[in-house]
């Protein structure tokens, strides 16, 4: 069989195109009997090494191929990390979309800014509903999470019971939002559970992940001690910490503003679905710049150091309505995601020369994590007590460390697979059977790329590499009609441009001599060889001054015969 073909037959199988080995990205599938059901769709953003993306998300490329068999794209929850890359991925499928109320209103507006709405139907389902789609009976059990509206996703098959949990933990005062429905996933145990699907983030951290209601009353103190503005940054998503800020800054005598396009979208979204006050009032950024410091509190977002973000702009003067105070006390609620630690402590230092009190979680207990620590997938095992263990939604680290803490609370057996490994979760004990292709595709402005296409790699080689470009202007018999020119991007400082453009020019000199004396006006090989010679000799130069090979480009224009000659 091969993997591109694989199409599943009487057996029950997962498959994973993003989310497995990494964090982020979710992208499952579930098969059987030559159906597949969709549980999430996400991204995650670009980083230094993708220069000029903002959105990563799966290839999908093997699944799209079988589009007809998809009987749904079923979703978890509304991170962008889960329902992000609908907008971009769901014209290659066009299967129907379903989530709770929450989640189904974040995804219209991005559907609406997409152009998709009035084909992308989204099939808003009740909170606990169980529902049919093809051969597929599922059942949304809630869960709590940094976001209203968790769920878990039970999937019953005539082959066993699977449950694919999502994003959790487990918080007995979540203050918005529902707590984990453990009679619901007591009961999914004691009818017996086949396989758990289950969120490995926090796998290595002991305990367990602490609640919303603790991190209210740790802010209170924070708050009342300010004496001026206090600016708070969050995960825009986190509702519960949201109406946090919003209650602590009306007892303590503050208006509240949001500064972030994203906090605006959240905000609306949870008043049009019951999970946010109609009496929290929220100022534009406007309209809190007009509030006296003493009675103010900022919202903004950026906590990972976005540099479009709002507080990052604000930090370095760039924003049009907010800036930073020496007087400020900034509250990073939020913790440090991997991969961004550079991009924070560098909007943190702006914070700092500009005089800000800058407190995060390892100064006060300002967060807590949405993801199940180790105590906590101890209780869900003893609940669900499923047969088969797959860890998803980390890093092989995350997931081997899940694995092993499985198979101790009881699961006969726990498979660590990364994206494209297809697991067989029955008939039989459970086992990897197939691999099928995976990749990343890279949202770039308007176009949506494959990670390793050319543009891509050109752009990462330009940004490490810089560019070196030379004119060349010959006559119909080879001679030079004009100087070389050489223009160079990111390769030298100012200082010395100067001196490595003559050295490039004289090495580009050197090649023309040695091809005028012999040849008769025109090169062996022809232009092309000639501009291959002219490239070696640039990139030999530029290395020789500064150990670096730039991405370089030769036009060639030899007068008296344009239609004969093109630019390389």
């Amino acid at each position: 069989m091969r993997a591109p073909d694989f199409v599943p037959g009487d057996e029950l199988v997962f498959v994973a195109l993003g989310g497995s080995g990494e964090i982020g990205m979710n992208l499952n599938l579930y098969g059987y009997k030559g159906r597949w059901l969709m549980i999430d769709c996400g991204i995650t953003f670009g980083d230094d090494d993708h220069p000029g993306i903002d959105v990563i998300m799966p290839d999908p490329s093997f699944i799209a191929a079988q589009r007809d068999r998809i009987d749904a794209i079923v979703l978890t929850h509304g991170h962008e990390d889960h329902i992000g890359a609908v907008p971009y991925l769901w014209p290659r499928f066009k299967a129907p979309l379903y989530a709770t109320p929450f989640a189904a209103a974040l995804l219209r507006n991005k559907l609406a800014q997409a152009g998709l709405s009035s084909m992308a139907e989204i099939t808003e389902m009740a909170l606990g509903s169980r529902f049919r789609v093809g051969g597929w009976d599922l059942e949304y059990i809630s869960l709590t999470h940094s976001i209203p509206e968790a769920n878990a996703v039970a999937l019953r098959t005539p082959l066993g019971t699977v449950l694919h949990t999502g994003d959790w933990k487990i918080d007995p005062d979540p203050l918005v939002g529902r707590v984990t429905d453990e009679a619901a996933l007591r009961r999914l145990g004691d009818d017996g559970v086949l396989a758990m699907v289950c969120d490995s983030t926090n796998a290595l951290r002991a305990g367990e992940a602490g609640s919303e209601a603790d991190v209210r009353a740790a802010l209170r103190p924070i708050v009342a001690a300010a004496k001026q503005r206090v600016v708070a940054t969050l995960f825009a998503s986190n509702v519960a910490r949201l109406d946090t800020f919003a209650t602590v800054a009306r007892e303590y005598g503050r208006e509240i503003g949001l500064v972030g396009r994203s906090l605006w979208r959240i905000a609306d979204a949870a008043r049009a679905t019951g999970h946010l006050s109609p009496a929290h009032r929220f100022l534009s950024e406007k309209e809190i710049g007009f509030v006296p410091d003493e009675h103010a509190l900022v919202v903004a977002t950026g906590c990972q150091g976005e540099p479009r973000a709002a507080l990052y702009r604000m930090a370095t003067g760039t924003h049009p309505h907010a800036e930073i105070r020496e007087t400020d006390t900034v509250i990073f609620s939020s913790r440090i995601t991997p991969g961004n630690e550079r991009s924070i402590a560098r909007v943190q230092n702006h914070l700092r020369r500009k005089g800000a009190r800058v407190v995060t979680e390892r100064d006060a207990f300002v967060h807590v994590s949405g993801h199940p620590g180790q105590d906590e997938l101890r209780r869900m095992y003893g609940w669900v007590r499923p047969r088969l263990a797959v860890p998803v939604h980390g890093e092989w680290r995350h997931m081997d460390a899940h694995a092993r803490l499985a198979e101790d609370c009881g699961a006969h057996r726990a498979i660590v697979r990364e994206n494209g490994g297809v697991i067989r979760l029955a008939p039989g004990p459970g086992e990897i059977v197939a691999e099928v292709p995976t990749g990343r595709l890279c949202a770039d402005g308007s176009r949506i790329l494959p990670r390793d296409s050319t543009i891509m790699r050109d752009r990462h080689r330009l940004l490490y590499h810089g560019a070196a470009t030379v004119t060349l202007v010959l006559d119909a018999r080879g001679r030079r009609a004009a100087p070389v020119q050489v223009s160079l991007q990111g390769v030298a400082e100012e200082g010395d441009e100067a001196t490595l453009r003559h050295a490039v020019a004289r090495g580009v000199d050197a090649v023309l001599d040695r091809e005028s004396a012999g040849t008769a006006g025109r090169p062996e090989g022809g232009d092309d060889a000639l501009r291959d010679r002219v490239r070696q000799a640039v990139r030999r130069a530029v290395f020789d001054e500064t150990g670096r090979k730039p991405v370089t480009d030769v036009h060639l224009l030899r007068l008296g015969a344009p239609s004969r000659e093109k630019s390389a």
